[in-house]
C-alpha cells in the first residue's frame, strides 16, 4: 500500500452510459435484446465502406504509430494542416493526455457543468483542482456567460474544459463567446470537446480559430458509429499538438480503427443522410413523449434530458423491460434521465413501454 499515490484511492471512476455486461448478466438479460438509449451515437451504424475496410486490414502488422493516412484524410476534410491534428484511442484518451501534458499539481481548472465526468477525473488524477460552474435547470441548463467571465477574471485558471454541444444537456455556447474568453485570458488553456458537433445542424466549429491557447477534441465513435473501435482526434496550435503527441503511448490507435476512420471519412454521403434522418426522428420522438404528458428539456442535439422522480429507479425498471436509459445522478442530476434518439421503431418501443407500464409512469 505504501507504493500507491495517497490521493488515488479517493478519486472515483467516471460513470458512463452504454451497456454494462456484468449488470446484464446479473439480470439474465441478453445484450442483443436491450435497446440502448443511454449512448449518444449514430444509431444507423457505420458506413458499409467501414466494414469492407475492416475485412481488408492486416492483423499481423503493427499500426502506423503516427496515423499518417488518417491525419491526412482528416486534414483534407477539415481544411486543417495535418501537423495540427493528433489521433487518439477515442476523445477520452486525448482528454487524459491533455491533463497529463498541460496540468500540474495544484492548478485550478474550470469545468462548465453539468458535464462529462472524464474532465474532472483527469484533472484529479494529476492532482489539480476542478472548479465547477454549473448551469441550472431553471435556466434550461444554459450557462450564465457573465458568471463565467467573472470567474475567469478573478481566478488564475490553468485551463477550462467546455463540452460544446454539452453532454448531457445538449446546450450550446456561442463560438464567439468562447473565443472572446480565450482571447481575454491568454494564459489559460481552453479545451473544447466537440464530440457531438455533427448532431447539430449548422454548428459552427472552433477548429479553425487561430488562438494559441486552444485545443478542440472530437470523437469519431459518435457520429461515425465506431464506438467498438475507439477513435478520436484533437486539433489545435501546432506546438500544443506536438506536446500531446509526445505523451501518447506508442501505437495508441490500432490498425482497425485507423482504416475504419479513413473509410468513414470517405463516405460523407452516408453520414450526411443518416444524421439528417436522425434529426427528423428526434422531433417525432419528442412529440410522442410530450403527448404522454412528459416534459423533455429542449436540446440542440438528438439526446435530451427528461425530468423524473428518481433516475436510478426509472433506469432499473426500464432495463428490466429491455430498454436502457442514462441515469444522470453522476452528473449531479438525480431527478433526470438522458435519452438519445434512435431509429423510429426503437423510439416507439420506449414510448410504448412508458404507455403500458404503470409502475414506471408512477416514477416519472
Amino acid at each position: 500500500m505504501d507504493f500507491i499515490r495517497p490521493n488515488l484511492p479517493n478519486i472515483p471512476p467516471a460513470t458512463h452510459g452504454a451497456i454494462d455486461y456484468a449488470e446484464l448478466e446479473r439480470h439474465k438479460l441478453n445484450p442483443d435484446e436491450v435497446i440502448d438509449f443511454s449512448v449518444n451515437s449514430n444509431p444507423f451504424g457505420p458506413s458499409p465502406l467501414v466494414r469492407q475496410a475492416l475485412e481488408e486490414t492486416p492483423l499481423d502488422r503493427y499500426p502506423d504509430r503516427e496515423c499518417l493516412v488518417l491525419r491526412r484524410t482528416l486534414s483534407d476534410k477539415l481544411g486543417v494542416p495535418a501537423a495540427q491534428i493528433v489521433a487518439g484511442n477515442g476523445a477520452a484518451e486525448l482528454i487524459w493526455l491533455a491533463a497529463f501534458a498541460f496540468l500540474q499539481a495544484g492548478d485550478y481548472v474550470l469545468i462548465l457543468g453539468p458535464t462529462f465526468g472524464e474532465y474532472e477525473r483527469s484533472v484529479r488524477l494529476v492532482s489539480a483542482n476542478p472548479v465547477y460552474s454549473n448551469a441550472s435547470p431553471q435556466n434550461g441548463f444554459n450557462i450564465d456567460e457573465s458568471e463565467i467571465s467573472q470567474l475567469l477574471t478573478h481566478t488564475n485558471f490553468r485551463a477550462v474544459f467546455i463540452c460544446n454541444p454539452n453532454n448531457p444537456t445538449g446546450q450550446i455556447i456561442s463560438p464567439d463567446t468562447i473565443c472572446t474568453w480565450a482571447d481575454q485570458n491568454p494564459r489559460t488553456l481552453f479545451m473544447v470537446d466537440e464530440a457531438y458537433h455533427r448532431f447539430v445542424f449548422g454548428y459552427r466549429s472552433l477548429i479553425h480559430n487561430t488562438l494559441p491557447n486552444f485545443i478542440v477534441f472530437r470523437s469519431m465513435t459518435k457520429d461515425y458509429a465506431l464506438a467498438g473501435l475507439r477513435l478520436g482526434y484533437a486539433v489545435g496550435n501546432e506546438r500544443l499538438i506536438q506536446i500531446l503527441s509526445m505523451v501518447r503511448p506508442a501505437w495508441n490507435v490500432n490498425s482497425l480503427a485507423q482504416n475504419a476512420g479513413i473509410a468513414a471519412l470517405l463516405d460523407e454521403d452516408y453520414y450526411r443522410t443518416t444524421l439528417a434522418q436522425l434529426r427528423e426522428e428526434k422531433f417525432t420522438f419528442v412529440k410522442g413523449l410530450v403527448d404522454l404528458g412528459l416534459s423533455p428539456i429542449p436540446s440542440h442535439t438528438h439526446y435530451f434530458l427528461l425530468p423524473v422522480r428518481s433516475a436510478a429507479d426509472i433506469r432499473q425498471m426500464m432495463l428490466k423491460n429491455g430498454i436502457l436509459v442514462r441515469d444522470c445522478t453522476s452528473f449531479g442530476l438525480p431527478e433526470y434521465i438522458r435519452i438519445s434518439t434512435r431509429k423510429r421503431e426503437e423510439n416507439q418501443q420506449l414510448i410504448k413501454c412508458l404507455q403500458t407500464n404503470h409502475n414506471i409512469r408512477h416514477y416519472i
